[in-house]
């Protein structure tokens, strides 16, 4: 499809692209749009061009798939018309995420182009936390007073229904808007019309709080399979909601977050390819060099160790196998805790709960490593008169190390969230970097009484 669109442009056959697009999806005819922008092939007075083939409803969807750089350049070609035309047809959520990625010159086009009404509710979503529920949400949903009948209720859908987000759930509310209720559009479709809402409102209301946090606000979709949220102040009243699209941006972002930290980088808002190479760098070397200099603690153990080596070579070759060991068990108990804080399986006060969970896996895990690492010191090295030592003391290292790195894999996420810190900052690198030299001081201090030396 890319290609023949492509073809089509070059051609000039511009009724056939309106053809094409009008069987694409808009996040299709986003990424054909997209993709001829990133990789210029086709030139942006084009692009433009294409997307004025658009119908307004059509256009004004397919602007919120596409990327910043995208938007801030067909926003730079639109006339003042045209853009009064595309932010009319945007949802107030969509306009206050294109505020926020877009420089000042152009959030001030975006603004002179909005209405006085929505200008208003775009500078009171601006006014909450970067984080928060409020943040996130759209002031554009329905909601009905009690006493409605549903024939009533049916008739305002049917007149407001194109300028809302969704039409799926509606909201019932007192004089004051304060939340009372909540119907879904089958309750409605299956009730008869001179019913009151207030009859056959379900008053158990999931909400969330204009200054919750994202994550627990996208968390609260994953747990009750919802369309839409309502967000309510302090005191109830129903000031927008958050609709499950924006909880699932919220998820992909947060995910990326924490592989990052869990890989060490810092993460960054662009895309792999659209972020400079200066910016990649810069991203990860700091915690290259906080890892690189701690690893020198691991250095200096050994160098303080250095009669052991002069005693018996073959602990030197057991060092890579013993840290690698430590630092494998101490990740895979860091992932596996992280990713169950992230999804409310794991709590702060599991705390001690999880420990000893942990230990008992370690000891399990610890004897069968170390059994097998006996096995394989005594084949490998079988024509050494000191093998059954070595082996005795390897093996004893690895049970210290796998038992140790496993507590430090689970203690340290969780300590990290106690203190308000991300658990994925300590995750892989960082648990290696302490499992690394633990494991070493605890390998030499066996060895030097399983060899009986003296430093």
């Amino acid at each position: 499809m890319y290609d023949i669109v492509k073809d089509a442009v070059e051609a000039r056959d511009f009724r056939k692209v309106k053809e094409i697009f009008s069987k694409l999806e808009e996040a299709d005819i986003a990424d054909l749009m997209q993709g001829f922008h990133d990789n210029k092939e086709v030139d942006t007075k084009d692009i433009t061009l294409l997307f004025r083939l658009l119908p307004k409803d059509t256009a004004a969807e397919v602007f919120t798939y596409m990327e910043s750089d995208m938007k801030e350049l067909l926003i730079n070609s639109f006339t003042d018309t045209e853009l009064e035309e595309v932010i009319d047809n945007l949802f107030i959520d969509d306009t206050v995420d294109l505020i926020e990625e877009m420089p000042a010159n152009v959030v001030q086009r975006i603004l002179d182009a909005s209405d006085p009404q929505s200008r208003r509710q775009i500078n009171m979503i601006l006014k909450y936390p970067e984080d928060s529920a409020g943040s996130m949400m759209t002031t554009e949903f329905i909601y009905m007073k009690r006493h409605m009948s549903v024939g009533e209720t049916l008739q305002k859908i049917r007149s407001l229904g194109m300028v809302k987000e969704t039409v799926y759930t509606i909201y019932i509310t007192e004089a004051d808007r304060k939340l009372i209720g909540v119907l879904s559009i089958l309750d409605l479709l299956t009730s008869d019309d001179d019913e009151e809402l207030g009859n056959i409102m379900d008053p158990n209301v999931i909400t969330v709080e204009t200054t919750e946090d994202r994550e627990v606000v996208a968390s609260q979709f994953a747990k009750y399979d919802y369309v839409a949220l309502p967000v309510v102040d302090n005191e109830n009243r129903i000031v927008g909601i958050v609709t499950f699209d924006d909880a699932m941006d919220v998820i992909e972002e947060e995910v990326t977050e924490d592989f990052a930290h869990m890989a060490a980088v810092e993460p960054s808002e662009e895309s792999y390819f659209k972020t400079p190479v200066f910016i990649h760098a810069k991203n990860r070397i700091m915690w290259l060099l906080v890892l690189m200099l701690s690893s020198t603690i691991s250095s200096v153990i050994i160098g303080h160790y250095e009669a052991a080596f002069a005693t018996v070579p073959l602990l030197v070759a057991s060092i890579p196998t013993l840290t690698g060991t430590g630092g494998n068990c101490g990740s895979q108990t860091s992932t596996m805790v992280i990713r169950g804080m992230s999804l409310g399986e794991i709590e702060l006060k599991d705390f001690f709960k999880v420990i000893f969970k942990e230990f008992r896996i370690s000891v399990i895990v610890a004897i069968i490593l170390g059994a097998v690492n006996f096995a394989r010191i005594c084949i490998q090295y079988h024509s050494d008169p000191q093998v059954t030592k070595l082996a005795i003391c390897v093996s004893l290292a690895i049970v210290a190390a796998v038992i140790m790195s496993k507590l430090i894999g689970c203690i340290l996420p969780m300590a990290a969230k106690a203190v308000k810190i991300d658990p994925a900052l300590m995750a892989a690198p960082f648990i290696s970097t302490i499992v690394d030299a633990s494991t070493t001081l605890v390998f030499f201090n066996i060895a030097l009484l399983v060899f009986h030396i003296r430093i």
